[in-house]
């Protein structure tokens, strides 16, 4: 089995999304022996540029390569953990960039007849969202778990999970709370990803 696991934080050791993507990664693999795991920080060495089109036309043969790196551990993985912060109520410019390398028509999904079609099914994606504020889906100020859930659906993957720490910039202890929280939900969650 191989875990893809991708951190697009651009806070570093600061992070919370990378302290809870870690977590989660810990995890699986003390729950399962063998599992081979492939970490891609969006936002240092494995950076990809924004899609423009010369990305698109892969005018650049080094980009074009990095891109298409990006789309096979897509492919290869079984299991694909993000760390996700919100940032302006979405998601990570960075992680944008990635999403745009690994959404290709022909090789994750297809247009027919009857509409698009997702050929990357039978991954399961985990992610790990952290939030500055509180932001319910219910208030529909949240656009990172509607967003991702679109994208990886249009993928074709159905098995998508979030692990959530809400309000970590209103108090220290709000921030204790909702991390403490968020650690104990992802033995839960795993065991449901299983």
């Amino acid at each position: 089995m191989k875990l893809l696991h991708l951190d697009s934080s651009i806070l570093g050791d600061n992070s919370a999304s990378r302290t809870l993507s870690a977590s989660i990664v810990a995890q699986w693999q003390q729950n399962n022996a063998g599992l081979k795991v492939s970490h891609r920080d969006l936002t240092a060495e494995h950076a990809l540029p924004h899609l423009d089109g010369a990305s698109l036309a892969k005018a650049d043969p080094e980009e074009a390569a990095r891109s298409a790196r990006a789309l096979e551990e897509f492919l290869n993985a079984d299991v694909v953990v993000l760390g996700v912060p919100m940032y302006n109520f979405g998601i990570p410019s960075q992680l944008k960039a990635w999403i745009d390398r690994i959404a290709v028509a022909g090789k994750t999904f297809r247009y027919a007849a009857s509409g698009s079609e997702g050929l990357a099914g039978g991954k399961k994606v985990i992610v790990a969202a952290t939030y500055g504020g509180l932001y319910p889906l219910a208030e529909g100020r949240n656009f990172v778990e509607p967003y991702l859930r679109q994208v990886f659906t249009f993928l074709g993957i159905d098995d998508v999970s979030f692990i959530s720490a809400e309000g970590l910039n209103i108090s220290p202890d709000l921030r204790t709370k909702a991390m403490d929280s968020a650690h104990a939900s992802i033995g839960e969650v795993l065991q449901l990803a299983a």
